[in-house]
């Protein structure tokens, strides 16, 4: 798949990443992470990011990350696209990238790269190593400590045919609005706020269509119903989920920190598709947490 198929196949349709499956003992489980895929691919989501920010992509070690990619890849072949996540200082995001790429992912979304902040030259010199580094296309997403300028999105569109996303997950709308003014539709826009359905309508107003959906890794029945209801203007069925569902969610999702992938790998568990726990410093919803959860699942019905 060349960088502009990749942009097509991302501006329609609903996104997710997927869940990294561990056993007991925490080890990634492969097996598990493959029957995973299986039970999503056919309900319709346009792309999956392996090793993203719900499957955990910052508690794999290099080893374990390309079995992950390989496994998506390999399971989803000739059906659903792959992009695998990468991150971290230059040299490593570089390696990430690379071993993506090996092992079959179609593109890569480059995730914040570490804790301290940086300047938007240092920025633009991070994603154009990267992108420079690999032939698929990529995705960079702003969240954390990646704030890309539209200037500097401008410098990179510049440098780096194979830079054709962005995705955002910062919520600000005054940079959002600057870039699309600048940048137009030399980028496909994806939303990527935590629980991004209850921001959809606001950012299909500000021309960033399409998004990824974390619940879909275990309501994916009800994240399609919410996408295409969305897509239709069929405000609806739109309100009807928010007040049933997405936002009680949230009412739970905000009672830990990173309990955003959380209380994903709860939900799955309550729907008999569990992956497992999440890894440290990430902690599991509490026993009263997630049978709040389960009750909210319960009212949607059978997935």
């Amino acid at each position: 798949m060349s960088p502009n198929e990749l942009k097509k196949a991302l501006s329609t349709g609903l996104l997710s990443f997927p869940l990294t499956d561990f056993d007991n003992e925490l080890r990634f489980d492969p097996k598990g992470y493959a029957g995973r895929l299986e039970w999503l691919m056919p309900y319709g989501a346009s792309v999956l990011f392996a090793a993203g920010g719900t499957g955990e992509f910052f508690s794999l070690e290099p080893q374990e990350y390309a079995a992950v990619i390989k496994t998506a890849a390999e399971t989803c072949k000739g059906r659903v696209p792959i992009v695998g996540g990468a991150g971290g200082g230059t040299t490593l995001a570089i390696k990430y990238a690379q071993e993506a790429e090996r092992n079959g992912a179609e593109g890569v979304l480059l995730l914040p790269h570490y804790l301290t902040e940086a300047t938007q030259d240092g920025l633009v010199q991070h994603v154009e190593a990267v992108c420079k580094s690999v032939k698929i296309g990529v995705i960079v997403y702003n969240r954390g400590a990646t704030r890309l300028s539209p200037e500097s999105l401008l410098k990179l569109a510049e440098r780096c045919p194979n830079l054709v996303g962005f995705k955002d997950g910062l919520g600000d709308i005054e940079r959002i609005v600057s870039i699309r003014q600048k940048l137009g539709d030399r980028f496909v826009y994806i939303g990527g706020m935590p629980t991004h359905e209850v921001y959809a309508n606001a950012y299909k107003a500000l021309g960033v269509p399409t998004y990824s959906s974390a619940v879909f890794n275990f309501i994916p029945r009800t994240a399609i119903e919410f996408y295409n209801a969305y897509w239709a203007g069929d405000t609806t069925t739109v309100g009807r989920l928010l007040d049933e569902f997405f936002l009680p969610y949230l009412a739970i999702r905000n009672k830990g920190e990173g309990y955003a992938v959380s209380i994903v790998k709860a939900g799955a568990t309550i729907v008999g598709k569990s992956a497992g726990r999440v890894r440290p410093p990430l902690s599991d919803l509490k026993p009263q947490e997630a049978e709040e959860l389960a009750a909210l699942i319960r009212k949607l019905g059978p997935q």
